[in-house]
């Protein structure tokens, strides 16, 4: 049976469905990056709001960014934009819901008139982003705006009227609101990045100033660009996920989500045009939300950092996999204790080794099944965000970090693009040629990794760090991963 709207009311019992009525629902949110982890995060949050408040109208119109082909949009809108979401427990057991808070799809570069008539109408109160971390368009060291990186943003500052990506779609949005009196709105990122909502600002305000310098002023009365930090491990969606569906409950969905059962989400509460009662659901509404963005971004992202080119040179496929290898572990165990939480600041009701703690558990969960190949992707635009931040804190604070050190080892090592048996690595990232001709370098000039300041800044030059990571990828080249490793016990 195809999921859509029209069998919903022929779904088996103990499949969760939408009670409300979508057709009543308004286009109050425009949501850039219909992906997995936004349908795990925000969609699933309103679903569960709708389904709880009727009192309660809010929809997703989604816009679909690079990433999203036209086949998925197709297969979605067959379903009437419905999708299921599968919670996956450690001890085998799941629960699986659909979640009915999206009311439609369109591509950024397919429908780029109507996604623009859609951020510039009054219905619309949030415009939502889960882009990518490199997807801003701002140095991963400065934080400055440059658009450079972003082949769409690069083609929107060259001719403003491509229209390409989310910023040149938005900048004429704006002007139309602006125009039209449509009123203030938010911008909310949900992305993984340090202060994300002000690097959402810096990214359209910096776009604005050479696009259109005359709205910077609308945009400083009218916008309010509050951080988030969201914490849910989703892997990519699976034809394994399909199958189990079909299996389990005799329904087809082209495009599912499955995740573990934990989830967070802190959000400032700082709105220009109002929002849905998200407190109502378990969203945890607070003036500043930077500690706990830090708290997850350096505790949990860092720790997928710190495993992932590990396990994957070590022969293992999922996270789950390396998180269990007694040797990674150990490893995890330091860099949380000895190096993350030193570096963050104390949250009241949290023990921050503990927290950290718990992202090993979970990660360790074998029902997810998330690829260690989805973590070690785009590393040039994660490590800065994730890790190095760490690092310099760290000698900020007179510490020092060989964890830290150890894993851009194993980074550089990853990047030969061959494991441990010899077995070959695609190495995914945009910064892939630079990387590798660093990497070649390392023969003849130890720490020339380290020396790509695009990503590192000034830490090829600190000269304990440096050592540490020399050391590190002698001893990986010396006796291998394994050796590095038990060293680090």
């Amino acid at each position: 049976m195809k999921l859509s709207e029209s069998t919903l009311n022929l779904l088996p019992k103990e499949l969760i469905a939408p009670a409300y009525d979508r057709s009543k629902l308004s286009e109050n949110i425009v949501h850039f990056g219909v992906g997995h982890f936004h349908r795990a995060h925000l969609a699933m949050y309103l679903d569960k709001l709708l389904s709880e408040d009727p009192k309660c109208n809010w929809g997703i119109r989604g816009v679909g960014v690079a990433s999203l082909s036209d086949a998925t949009i197709k297969s979605l809108v067959s379903q009437d934009w419905l999708y299921t979401l599968t919670q996956k427990f450690a001890d085998g057991n799941a629960t699986t819901s659909v979640i009915g808070s999206i009311i439609g799809i369109e591509h950024a570069q397919a429908g780029g008139e109507q996604v623009i008539s859609r951020l510039a109408d009054a219905k619309t109160k949030i415009i939502s982003l889960t882009i990518t971390e490199g997807s801003y368009g701002t140095d991963e060291i400065s934080g400055d705006f440059s658009g450079k990186g972003d082949k769409l943003i690069e083609a929107d500052l060259a001719d403003p009227d491509s229209c390409a990506s989310w910023l040149g779609l938005l900048v004429h949005a704006i002007r139309r609101r602006r125009e039209s009196g449509a009123g203030k709105v938010t911008l909310m990122s949900c992305d993984n990045i340090p202060h994300n909502g002000k690097i959402a600002h810096d990214a359209l305000i910096g776009f604005a100033k050479v696009i259109a310098p005359d709205l910077l002023s609308w945009i400083d009365e009218n916008m309010t660009f509050p951080t988030s930090m969201v914490d849910r491990v989703t892997p990519g969606t699976t034809d394994e996920d399909r199958e189990y569906l079909i299996k389990k409950y005799g329904i087809e969905d082209n495009w599912p989500v499955v995740c573990e059962p934990y989830t967070l989400w802190v959000l400032e509460d700082n709105f220009a045009n109002g929002r849905p009662d998200f407190g109502k659901v378990g969203v945890k509404l607070v003036p500043d939300a930077l500690p706990y963005e830090l708290l997850k971004l350096r505790t949990g992202n860092g720790t997928h950092q710190a495993l992932c080119y590990f396990g994957n040179l070590l022969g293992y496929t999922y996270v789950h996999e390396a998180v269990h290898d007694p040797d990674i572990n150990a490893l995890l165990i330091r860099y949380i204790n000895e190096e993350a939480v030193p570096t963050l600041e104390k949250i009241p009701g949290i023990d921050l080794n503990e927290y950290g703690k718990n992202f090993i558990d979970r990660f360790g969960n074998p029902q997810i099944k998330d690829q260690l190949s989805r973590i070690c992707a785009d590393t040039s635009g994660r490590i800065p965000k994730f890790l190095l931040p760490v690092v310099r804190d760290q000698i900020t604070n007179g510490g020092s970090s060989p964890i830290c050190a150890a894993i851009v080892a194993s980074w550089a090592r990853y990047a030969e693009g061959f494991d441990e048996n010899g077995a070959s690595i695609n190495v995914i990232d945009p910064m892939k040629e630079e990387i590798t001709a660093a990497v070649k370098a390392e023969a003849n000039n130890p720490g020339a990794f380290l020396r790509i300041t695009s990503i590192f800044g000034e830490l090829g030059s600190n000269k304990e760090f440096l050592s540490q990571y020399i050391s590190a990828r002698e001893t990986i080249h010396k006796v291998g991963v394994r050796g590095l490793l038990k060293s680090l016990r």
